[in-house]
């Protein structure tokens, strides 16, 4: 019997390890180079930027949500006003790719996913996408629910359900608490599999760089990595791409549309 426990145990301290891994790898992801020298605390800036953006100084703005997050201090809600700000500016490329960044650290957020679909349509780019089996987009609704840490706290709670029900499971000695810790187990156990596996390819799309946005008004896409290659088609500002292989200067893309192609990486910036 006390192998049984010292698995339970190994399993618990696993698990919250990679939940200590995981929060450590979300707060690196959203790193991004300063662009101010901070001259404000992050409350003070914070402060003073909603103040200057309410008084239509959207420049004043953008520098101080930009300095917050010199000062390492990330947040759904610092991306999301930054990109209302660049947004005013009428920079439509720095608007998508702050939308884009809020919604990597608050997926199932209405406002920022209203305000990204609004500065999607006015790109000059009209893609469209390549239809997703419904399921797929079921699965995808569902694991944008939450994010990343949300998902982990969810699998270490269902662990320690899964391990109590095991204990019932083993130890009991009446048959029918036998059952409900066997159904328990099993039902704790598929949804533990489920919360990890979101759990992880949240953190994976916080890990991998792998999409940008264009930030020039256009920018041709070539068939290679040479500005003297053949020109398949062009893409404006505010289009978001899919990263693929770099050489050089170059990186290999892909839109919503599946059509790929070779740009400077000068002219993106990714999410």
């Amino acid at each position: 019997m006390k192998r049984y426990y010292v698995i339970l145990i190994t399993l618990l301290i696993a698990s919250l390890s990679f939940a200590q891994e995981v929060q450590t790898v979300e707060q690196e992801a959203t790193e991004t180079t300063a662009v101010a020298t901070p001259s404000y605390t992050p409350e003070q800036a914070w402060e003073a930027a909603n103040e200057a953006y309410n008084n239509g100084d959207y420049a004043q703005a953008v520098e101080l949500y930009e300095s917050i997050l010199s000062q390492q201090q990330h947040s759904a809600q610092v991306y999301y006003n930054l990109g209302n700000a660049y947004y005013k500016q009428e920079k439509l490329g720095k608007a998508i790719l702050n939308y884009n960044r809020a919604l990597r650290l608050a997926p199932s957020d209405e406002d920022t996913l209203h305000n990204l679909e609004y500065a999607t349509h006015a790109t000059k780019d009209n893609i469209e996408e390549i239809p997703t089996f419904f399921l797929v987009t079921w699965v995808r609704h569902i694991r944008n629910m939450m994010g990343c840490n949300a998902w982990t706290i969810t699998s270490l709670f269902m662990l320690v359900i899964t391990l109590l029900a095991t204990l019932v499971y083993l130890l009991a000695e009446r048959l029918s608490l036998r059952k409900v810790g066997f159904y328990g187990m099993c039902v704790a156990a598929i949804i533990l599999l489920i919360s990890t596996t979101f759990a992880y390819h949240t953190r994976q799309t916080l890990v991998n760089n792998n999409e940008a946005v264009i930030m020039s008004s256009a920018v041709p896409v070539k068939s290679s990595p040479d500005r003297a290659a053949t020109d398949l088609f062009v893409l404006h500002e505010g289009t978001k791409l899919s990263l693929g292989e770099s050489i050089d200067g170059w990186v290999e893309i892909r839109i919503a549309d599946g059509r790929k192609g070779w740009i400077e990486t000068s002219r993106i910036e990714i999410i």
